[in-house]
C-alpha cells in the first residue's frame, strides 16, 4: 500500500508547457487505471516533479476506486527487496509482492542500471501485469533508451506504452509554483519579490523552491521584508548558477509534431473538425452490399429518439453506393460525445441553456462551441474599459489625428477594417485614453456584445492564477467568446513565454471568429524583444498607428495654469505629473 503523502496530488501540481503532455496521461491513468497509457514511463532530470505526478496517480486512482490494490515503491528498493529475498531463499515471496497489485507504480528506474537479475524480474512482472489488464507506471531521470546496461527485451516493454517528458519550468509556471508554496509556508513577500525570483531560470521546481526558502529565512533572520531589488543578492550564486546553467543546458524537448504523435486521446479531442471529417467520409464512398442502407436506418431512428437531428444520415442513407457505414456511425456519436460535454460546460454557467438546439445538432459544432464560449464569458464579468475615458475626453491634437481617423473607421466596420490594430506610443501619447474609448464606443453601439479591455500585465496575472487553480480550460474559454479584445501595454509580454503562446492562440481564435482586436504598445513590434516572431507578425499583419509625444504642445497649458491646478490634460492616469509651487518647477520635471 501507498504511504500517505497528502502535498503529492493533482490539485497540487502545477501544470505548464514543459509538463502539459505528461500530467495529461498521468490524469487519464489514474481515472481509469490499465485502460490507457499502459505502462506510463515518466522522465525527466531530478527535481522537475515526476515524483509529485506519479505519486498524485495512487492518490487519484485510490480515491476513485477506494479497493484497487496500489504499491508505490523505487528502483532502489526493489532491488534491494530482491537481493534480500534471493539471499533468504524466498524469491517467490517476492514475485507474489510485486504481482499481487493492481496499481504499480516504480520511480527511479535508473537505479536498475547493471543489476541484470532485477531487470529480469522487473521484465518478468511487467509481463504479468500487462497480461492481467493492470496499470504500470515508471520514473527516470533519463529515456529508457539512455539508461546504459538495460535489458533490450525491457526496453522494447516499455517503449510499448507511453514514455512522456517533464521539462524545466517556464516562467509562469515558475511564478506559479512559487505562490502556491508561499500560500502554503503562509509566506508574506513584498510587491514583486516571487516575479522576480522566477525570472530566474531554475532549471527544476527543488532549485525555485529552494530559493524561496533562503528567502523565507532571510525575512525571519533579519527581521524586514526582501524588496524586488534585493532578491539577486540574496539569493546569490544561487541565482547565478541558475541563469548559466539555463543559457548553457542542452535542453531538446519534445516537438509538438512528436508530442503529438505519442499522445493516444482516449476521447476525441475538443478542437477536432468534427464537420470535416463527417464530410470526408461522405466523399470517400466504398462499394457495400445494400444492407448497410438498414443499418443506418436502424441509427437514424435511435438517434431521431434522443433527440438528436440526423440530417448528415439521411445524406448517407441516400447515396447510390455504401459509405463507410461504421466509421461514419462512429464519427456520429463521436459527435454526439462532445456535444453533451459541451452542454455540460454551458449548462454550469447558465441553466437556461439546458436542452439548446444547438447541442442536438451533430453538424453545428462549432456553433456549440460558441455559445459555450460566451456562457463563460458571461458567467464572470470581463474586465471593462474604463468609463471616464471616452472619445469625447479625449483632447485632440496633430499628434493623434491618424489614430483618431483609424479609430473612427474601425468603431464603422468592427471586425472587417484594420483588425488587429496597434497603437504604438511612448508614455504620455494617449495609447490607453484611446483603447478603452474604443471599448467604451462599442459598448454604446452595440451593448450586446462582450467587450473585454485589460492590461497585459493583467492577462499574465490571470494566467498565473488559472495555472494555480487548474483552471486554464476555464480561463481560455472566458476570452474566446468575446467580441472585442483590447489589450494595453503589450510590451510586458516580453519574456512570458506561456502568455504569448496563450495570447498566440486566442489571437487565432479570435480573428478567426471576426472578432476585433485592439493592442497598444510603447514601441513597434519589430523593436520588442522577448516577443515571438509569430506574434510579432500578427500584430503587424492588421494596422499599426503611431501616436506621437504631447509635451510640446502642452507648453502653454502647462504655463498658464495655476500651481496646484490638476492637470486635465493627462487624466487617463498615463502620466503623472507633481504638482510644484511654481511654473518653471513643472516645466524642468516635465522635460527631464
Amino acid at each position: 500500500m501507498i504511504a500517505p503523502v497528502p502535498f503529492l496530488r493533482f490539485e497540487t501540481f502545477i501544470v505548464g508547457a514543459s509538463n502539459r503532455l505528461a500530467a495529461s496521461a498521468a490524469r487519464a491513468v489514474a481515472e481509469a487505471p490499465g485502460q490507457a497509457y499502459n505502462p506510463l514511463v515518466v522522465y525527466g532530470n531530478s527535481g522537475r516533479g515526476k515524483t509529485h505526478l506519479v505519486a498524485a496517480i495512487a492518490h487519484r486512482a485510490r480515491e476513485k476506486q477506494p479497493t484497487l490494490r496500489t504499491l508505490l515503491t523505487s528502483g532502489e528498493e526493489m532491488a534491494t527487496h530482491l537481493h534480500r529475498a534471493i539471499a533468504e531463499g524466498q524469491a517467490d515471496t517476492f514475485r507474489a509482492h510485486y504481482a499481487d497489485v493492481d496499481l504499480l507504480v516504480v520511480d527511479d528506474v535508473q537505479f536498475l542500471t547493471g543489476q541484470p537479475e532485477t531487470q529480469s524480474e522487473l521484465l518478468r512482472l511487467l509481463n504479468v501485469l500487462l497480461q492481467q489488464g493492470r496499470q504500470l507506471v515508471l520514473t527516470s531521470d533519463r529515456q529508457p533508451a539512455d539508461i546504459p546496461d538495460v535489458d533490450e527485451r525491457l526496453l522494447s516493454r516499455l517503449s510499448g506504452g507511453l514514455v512522456v517528458d517533464v521539462g524545466a519550468p517556464d516562467f509562469e509556471m515558475r511564478l506559479a509554483i512559487l505562490r502556491n508554496a508561499a500560500d502554503g509556508r503562509a509566506a508574506h513577500f513584498a510587491h514583486g519579490v516571487l516575479e522576480e525570483v522566477a525570472r530566474v531560470p531554475f532549471a527544476n521546481v527543488r532549485e525555485l523552491k529552494g530559493a524561496l526558502n533562503k528567502l523565507t529565512a532571510y525575512q525571519q533572520l533579519e527581521e524586514r521584508p526582501v524588496a524586488a531589488a534585493d532578491v539577486r543578492a540574496v539569493l546569490g550564486e544561487h541565482a547565478t548558477h541558475a541563469a548559466a546553467d539555463h543559457a548553457g543546458g542542452d535542453h531538446a524537448p519534445v516537438s509538438l509534431a512528436t508530442a503529438r504523435a505519442e499522445r493516444v486521446a482516449a476521447v476525441i479531442p475538443a478542437d477536432t473538425d468534427y464537420e470535416g471529417f463527417l464530410a470526408d467520409i461522405l466523399q470517400e464512398v466504398e462499394q457495400r452490399v445494400e444492407p448497410w442502407r438498414v443499418k443506418l436506418g436502424e441509427a437514424m431512428t435511435r438517434w431521431r429518439q434522443h433527440g438528436y437531428a440526423v440530417r448528415v444520415l439521411e445524406r448517407a442513407i441516400a447515396l447510390p453506393q455504401a459509405p463507410d457505414v461504421d466509421g461514419l456511425l462512429d464519427a456520429f456519436g463521436a459527435a454526439v460525445e462532445h456535444l453533451r460535454a459541451l452542454e455540460v460546460q454551458a449548462v454550469s454557467c447558465d441553466a437556461s441553456l439546458r436542452g439548446h438546439a444547438v447541442f442536438r445538432d451533430p453538424e453545428a459544432i462549432a456553433e456549440a462551441r460558441t455559445l459555450v464560449q460566451r456562457a463563460v464569458a458571461a458567467a464572470r464579468p470581463l474586465p471593462a474599459p474604463d468609463p471616464r475615458l471616452t472619445r469625447e475626453t479625449l483632447d485632440v491634437s496633430p499628434a493623434n489625428q491618424l489614430a483618431l481617423r483609424a479609430v473612427d473607421t474601425l468603431l464603422d466596420e468592427p471586425g472587417l477594417r484594420y483588425n488587429p490594430l496597434l497603437l504604438v506610443g511612448p508614455m504620455g501619447s494617449g495609447k490607453t485614453h484611446l483603447t478603452h474609448a474604443i471599448g467604451n464606443a462599442l459598448r454604446a453601439r452595440h451593448p450586446e456584445w462582450l467587450i473585454a479591455c485589460l492590461s497585459a500585465q493583467t492577462f499574465v496575472e490571470e494566467l498565473v492564477a488559472a495555472m494555480q487553480d487548474d483552471t486554464v480550460d476555464r480561463w481560455r474559454l472566458r476570452y474566446r467568446g468575446v467580441d472585442v479584445f483590447i489589450l494595453d501595454d503589450i510590451q510586458d509580454l516580453a519574456g512570458k513565454e506561456r502568455t504569448q503562446d496563450e495570447l498566440f492562440h486566442l489571437f487565432n481564435h479570435l480573428l478567426t471568429r471576426g472578432a476585433q482586436v485592439v493592442l497598444s504598445g510603447d514601441r513597434q513590434p519589430r523593436d520588442l524583444l522577448g516577443l515571438a516572431d509569430r506574434l510579432r507578425s500578427r500584430f503587424e499583419g492588421g494596422l499599426v498607428v503611431a501616436l506621437q509625444p504631447r509635451e510640446r504642445p502642452r507648453l502653454e497649458t502647462l504655463a498658464a495654469r495655476a500651481p496646484g491646478e490638476v492637470d486635465r490634460f493627462f487624466e487617463d492616469g498615463e502620466k503623472t505629473i507633481w504638482t510644484w509651487p511654481d511654473v518653471g518647477g513643472r516645466l524642468i520635471e516635465e522635460y527631464r
